[in-house]
């Protein structure tokens, strides 16, 4: 009786394990993963667009997009931190439904690009994201051209799979085009419709985003690596190779976003008006000895608060494209400190030797633009003329 029992028992549990494989294959076969790219908006943390991975297990109703991009400017110190370079971003997973409305309310389309991964490659990239995405590993340190959402989400599908992924242009291949590309020509892409952005950001560069880069290193930005991991290929360790990609769709499908009403006061245009009143003010001093103190306090104060920024990235930044920015040569925080004993030898029309020192560098640095081993904007040479015009009109004058 005993015998028969246990056989009976085994029996059964043979036909439930049976009964549950196929439903469990099942779920497990229906893994899809997608990197999603999602197009810039108008705020300019949006400008370059966004990468996320979508993770879709219909068989166990999951349906999850992970974002390295998430950020919070009620962080303490949010500003302080991200000029230093100390930005923390983390990890965050939602709901397929969430991420979609997000973008379709924004007017943005997104672009899916299921990978063409084995089930076992699946479903370890699943298990890399749900690892990272636990509380005490999804706060990375964030850094724009070297470590962010693109480059994270490129990573780890990588690190998934078995074999190794070529993309279709490499730095071997085509050294024409490394050498053509820097980051500063990146940005400058995504910011040609934001004047005022871009001068921002061009401030702030220094000579190492002039460097060329090679093809991994542009991936930074979300459709450069779209558009290089449509072309890729997995080479496998047992010597098969497949297209990286599966299929291409735009799961929110709008009409890209039209580029923003051009204003008139560019930064070009306020620095040419900017060096027209140093000019037409200095030449009314000249000709009626009286002094525009109030022109000087406008322009050499916004010198020098200029400076104390690059200053700060210079000496303390640890961001890795900001450490030898020329612009300190003529911004820097010396005229904002020394501005109360210029102001007042000005209006005791007594000489000051700061010009003198002030003439001799803008001069050199004019003279001597196209020897600077980096892209100085063009809007600085107004605002360095309009510098120049100034310090030699006190001098001018003083002498008179």
């Amino acid at each position: 009786m005993q015998r028969m029992i246990r056989t009976i028992t085994c029996v059964v549990i043979c036909f439930l394990s049976c009964l549950n494989f196929p439903a469990q294959a099942q779920a497990n076969d229906s893994i899809r993963v997608s990197l999603m790219t999602c197009a810039p908006g108008q705020e300019i943390y949006e400008l370059f667009g966004h990468t996320a991975i979508r993770v879709e297990m219909p068989g166990r109703h999951i349906d999850h997009v992970y974002n390295y991009g998430l950020f919070s400017f009620n962080t303490p110190n949010f500003v302080y931190r991200f000029v230093k370079g100390e930005t923390d971003y983390q990890l965050g997973a939602i709901p397929y439904s969430y991420f979609v409305t997000e973008y379709l309310t924004r007017g943005s389309y997104v672009v899916e690009q299921e990978l063409n991964l084995t089930q076992a490659e699946k479903e370890r990239l699943a298990a890399l994201l749900a690892l990272n995405n636990r509380p005490e590993n999804r706060v990375y340190r964030y850094n724009y051209f070297y470590d962010n959402c693109t480059t994270r989400a490129r990573d780890k599908i990588e690190e998934s799979i078995d074999g190794k992924v070529v993309y279709p242009v490499s730095p071997a291949a085509d050294t024409s085009r490394t050498r053509a590309v820097t980051f500063r020509q990146m940005v400058h892409l995504y910011t040609a419709h934001h004047p005022w952005d871009e001068f921002g950001i061009d401030l702030c560069l220094g000579a190492e985003a002039d460097e060329a880069i090679d093809i991994r290193q542009q991936m930074f930005a979300p459709f450069f690596l779209m558009h290089e991991v449509d072309g890729a290929v997995i080479h496998s360790s047992d010597g098969s190779e497949r297209p990286l990609v599966w299929q291409k769709r735009r799961v929110v499908d709008v009409p890209p976003a039209p580029a923003p009403e051009g204003t008139v006061f560019t930064p070009m245009v306020c620095a040419l008006l900017i060096l027209a009143l140093a000019v037409i003010l200095s030449a009314w001093e000249l000709t009626s000895f009286r002094t525009a103190w109030w022109l000087d306090v406008l322009l050499f104060g916004l010198q020098g608060l200029a400076g104390c920024v690059i200053a700060f990235l210079f000496f303390f930044s640890v961001h890795p494209t900001v450490s030898s920015n020329y612009l300190l040569i003529i911004l820097n925080p010396i005229p904002l400190f020394y501005l109360p004993w210029l102001i007042r030898k000005e209006l005791k029309g007594q000489k000051d030797l700061y010009h003198v020192g002030n003439v001799v560098v803008l001069t050199l640095f004019i003279v001597f633009w196209w020897l600077i081993p980096q892209k100085i904007p063009m809007v600085i040479l107004p605002l360095a003329l309009s510098l120049l015009v100034r310090s030699a009109a006190r001098l001018f004058l003083t002498r008179k």
